[in-house]
């Protein structure tokens, strides 16, 4: 008979899963990438993710990171730039990188037109652009814009004459960029997860890319690709299980079709449970997620922190607030209360000064002072990521 687990169970497990009950200690920031990677997307929200899961997390702390090389930040799930330890980098870039054609059209949304008026295929205008990328970042760091308009320059005299009138041609993705410089854009996220690229420490407000050897002296170590597909999906399932195919595959960036090289190698290792129907965790967690408590404590989670990265979004947030939580632009952080989101938050900064608002959900209000207290002091821990001397708190119900 099929086990029938508990939303609470569920959510105290994911919470656990996370670093979210307990932080950890100021020397286990790669930990904290380990789970599931950061995405930093918007910009600095890995900062308060991490500052979410870890004492004492500051900038320079992150940055230290990537300029010692145990951190890597690159092109990951879906194509964002996630921060993954880089002694787990294959599981993260080979072990996310699509299999089939179809599949990495499905990656790199958008290109698949400019590629078939080229007459070409995903994989050839990955390995066209591959070796103009080597040659020329080689010795260099460049933004992606700069890397695009040269890499393009570089390609088009390997093209053929028909091929070189639509490599020229303005595309529709951005003002005066051709779409040979917007193919490249696109590519640079599966060279990315091929490791031939990664991105070095921001620079004058540019993420600029790396040849990724170069920057780590030499090639990082690397394990077979069926591996790197299995580990990957033990640790999605260790994130956001108990979870099924399509949630996987929404997580990763392909089409529920396309995930078989993954969930296939991990049959065995699988248990079928029933959680708002037919889902699956690995065996060796079946007991932590029986046993699992909720956390108490407050944190404040940036947009697209890994925890709400999860697919099933019922089981975190009622549907009376889901779409104030997910916004396609300008989304909110959330505020995490004794294991529960209660609401959402947003920070303004002027001069030296930060002010956090709380918007508190109103199935949550009114909030309890010692609630009240815990965010606050949640909020005024955030000076020193904000670099600010103040930091005000308002509570709007």
């Amino acid at each position: 008979m099929v086990e029938r687990i508990d939303r609470d169970s569920v959510v105290a497990f994911r919470l656990a899963s996370h670093h979210l009950d307990v932080r950890l200690g100021e020397d286990e920031l790669l930990a904290a990438a380990a789970r599931c990677g950061v995405q930093d997307s918007p910009s600095g929200s890995a900062l308060l993710a991490f500052h979410a899961r870890v004492e004492g997390v500051t900038a320079d702390v992150v940055e230290a990171a990537l300029r010692d090389r145990s951190m890597l930040l690159t092109w990951s799930m879906r194509g964002a730039p996630y921060y993954l330890p880089a002694a787990d980098a294959d599981v993260y870039t080979t072990g996310v990188l699509p299999v089939t054609e179809d599949a990495r059209r499905h990656f790199v949304q958008g290109v698949g037109e400019a590629v078939d008026r080229l007459d070409l295929t995903i994989a050839e205008v990955v390995d066209i652009v591959t070796g103009a990328t080597r040659e020329v970042l080689s010795g260099r760091q460049l933004a992606i814009d700069e890397l695009g308009a040269e890499v393009a320059e570089r390609v088009e005299p390997e093209l053929t004459a028909q091929q070189r009138r639509v490599w020229n041609e303005e595309g529709p993705y951005a003002k005066g960029q051709t779409i040979g410089e917007a193919v490249v854009h696109f590519c640079v996220r599966l060279l990315a997860l091929q490791r031939t690229v990664c991105f070095a420490p921001r620079a004058e407000n540019k993420a600029p890319f790396v040849l990724t050897e170069e920057w780590f002296d030499g090639p990082l170590e690397t394990a077979e690709p069926e591996t790197s597909r299995a580990e990957l999906l033990r640790r999605y399932l260790r994130s956001y299980g108990p979870s099924d195919r399509a949630g996987f595959a929404a997580w990763l960036g392909v089409r529920v079709g396309d995930i078989d090289p993954w969930w296939s190698q991990l049959e065995d290792e699988l248990v079928e449970v029933d959680f708002d129907g037919t889902a699956w965790i690995l065996a060796a967690d079946l007991g932590t997620l029986r046993t699992a408590s909720r956390p108490t404590g407050a944190r404040m989670l940036p947009p697209r922190d890994p925890y709400t990265q999860l697919r099933d979004r019922e089981t975190i947030v009622g549907s009376a607030h889901r779409r104030q939580v997910w916004r396609t632009a300008g989304a909110p952080g959330t505020v995490l209360a004794d294991g529960e989101i209660i609401g959402t938050w947003r920070g303004r900064k002027r001069g030296r000064k930060l002010h956090v608002e709380f918007e508190v959900f109103q199935t949550f209000t009114p909030l309890s002072s010692e609630r009240r207290k815990a965010l606050v002091a949640e909020a005024e821990s955030l000076a020193p990521l904000r670099d600010v001397s103040m930091v005000s708190v308002e509570f709007t119900d």
